[in-house]
């Protein structure tokens, strides 16, 4: 792609004399500098939004709509002022003003650019991050508005000042990192920074354009513990991209960890943001005279969204309950979830007169492996025998870490008859895997195993614990006759 600073063409040089970018009515600016001004008083705001009618009549509006939880009803903009303050209102107006100029009036654009569609995207984002500053317990919603709004009008500027080049930027990613990698390969700079230059052009207030660029950039982002305005202003940006532009499960997954890293949020939290989102939507839709999600249906976008965000939830869950359940090193179950499941699973075969055996399988001269190759290389041995076991048995066959380097395996509704070849596998396959130690020194590791079952309701076990402690039983006895062999479990075996 033809890199556009080769043409000695400055981007921000460019825009203080762009005649392409629509100009701000009167009224815009005079808000502006109500903006910036500390001792902007009441009356002086209700003076110059009463000189534009359109503009008194969404403010009047908007103090009366969900957007504010009041009880009070408007009749004049004195009232409406009273009811949201002057600094909304200034900033309320604000976001009117300039939205609307800029809708109505979008300038010179590449064929390639839909404004319709980036406004409707800004719209939603200003109302995501409304929604996260209210649910994170913010205060200044009007700001988190304008910000959220005006975050990426530094596209808008690109394609004014470079109405024929930047189209093929913009569509080259549907990516938002992969636009501004883009534009700091072929222009020098992001619209990011494009953005915050047009802001300061205009006037804006410091505090909504340093937002705006910030919403960008996460440095120093892990030093800050509370909820800041840039953070709101950048998830909301994640949110507007899964309902405006593709509602997939990638960008799923991409809002729901960038609102873990900017916000520390989870999905449940974001589903609580988007139905606040839903009960403001035809508000805002009605304000700004825009239909954010055109002939689809919002509700429809909105189910969608919170089914995926609780999808993730209950799958977070269960890693989390996963991981809980094995054993760091080797991945097979641990022994608390042990004898969780070997109490059910007895209780079952007592039940249901199906049969239950176990085995207790322990890696021979263990402890000489750790000291002739070590630990490293015995942890390695570890991992390898459960691989291999895991590859043996059943789906529903269950293998725990009792502890070292002994094993517990668990059988459901299989006799001992059942099991035996399983087991005899099992024991020959460990035998069979070539180790290597650190150094290069090739050996092998064998496996003893004993093996108790509980096949009809009158047998003697009265509960998984004998179980556990006869096959253990066979164990030792399988140990003491030689090792490398299976030994099953009968009440002559002394213990």
């Amino acid at each position: 792609m033809k890199n556009i600073l080769s043409t000695n063409k400055d981007p921000i040089k460019l825009l203080r004399f762009c005649k392409t970018l629509p100009t701000l009515p009167g009224i815009a600016l005079k808000i502006i500098d109500l903006a910036n001004d500390p001792d902007t008083d009441i009356l002086t705001v209700c003076e110059y939004i009463s000189l534009d009618p359109a503009l008194s009549a969404k403010i009047l509006k908007t103090a009366n709509s969900p957007l504010f939880k009041t009880k009070r009803t408007a009749t004049n903009i004195r009232q409406a002022v009273n009811i949201l303050g002057t600094h909304s209102v200034i900033v309320i107006a604000l976001s009117f003003s300039l939205s609307s100029s800029l809708i109505q009036n979008p300038g010179e654009y590449s064929k390639t650019f839909d404004n319709n569609k980036f406004w409707r995207h800004s719209i939603t984002s200003a109302l995501a991050s409304r929604a996260l500053g209210e649910k994170l317990g913010l205060k200044s919603f009007d700001d988190l508005f304008l910000a959220a709004l005006l975050q990426e009008i530094g596209i808008l500027a690109f394609n004014a000042i470079f109405p024929n080049e930047y189209g093929s930027i913009y569509s080259s990613t549907s990516s938002h990192e992969g636009l501004l990698l883009a534009e700091r390969e072929n222009l020098g700079i992001g619209h990011d920074e494009l953005g915050y230059e047009l802001l300061k052009q205009w006037h804006i207030p410091n505090h909504i354009a340093i937002a705006c660029i910030a919403s960008h950039n996460k440095s120093g982002l892990l030093q800050k513990k509370e909820p800041t305005l840039h953070a709101c202003v950048a998830v909301s940006q994640y949110i507007a991209s899964y309902m405006i532009d593709l509602q997939t499960t990638e960008k799923m997954t991409e809002l729901i960890k960038e609102a873990q890293s900017w916000l520390q949020i989870d999905e449940s939290f974001l589903v609580e943001v988007i139905d606040e989102m839903q009960e403001k939507l035809h508000a805002i839709e009605d304000l700004f005279d825009i239909s954010i999600f055109k002939s689809v249906k919002a509700s429809d976008i909105i189910s969608e969204a919170k089914e995926l965000l609780t999808m993730h939830s209950l799958v977070k869950v269960q890693e989390l309950e996963q991981k809980s359940q094995r054993d760091g090193l080797t991945g097979a179950y641990n022994r608390a979830f042990l004898e969780e499941v070997i109490q059910r699973e007895f209780n079952l075969s007592k039940q249901l007169g199906v049969p239950l055996t176990i085995a207790m399988l322990d890696l021979d001269h263990f402890k000489r492996i750790n000291d002739t190759y070590g630990h490293t290389t015995g942890d390695t041995v570890l991992v390898s025998v459960v691989h291999t076991i895991h590859k043996l048995i059943r789906h529903n066959d269950l293998l725990c870490r009792y502890g070292g380097e002994e094993f517990t395996l668990i059988f459901p509704g299989m006799s001992l008859m059942e099991t035996e070849n399983a087991i005899s596998r099992i024991k020959d396959a460990i035998s069979s895997i070539p180790f290597t130690s650190e150094e290069g020194s090739v050996f092998n590791a064998t496996a003893s195993v004993g093996v108790a079952a509980l096949e009809n309701r009158s047998d003697s076990f009265s509960s998984p614990q004998d179980m556990l402690k006869a096959a253990d039983q066979a164990l030792y006895t399988a140990k003491r006759n030689g090792r490398n062999r299976i030994v099953q479990w009968n009440n002559t075996l002394n213990p």
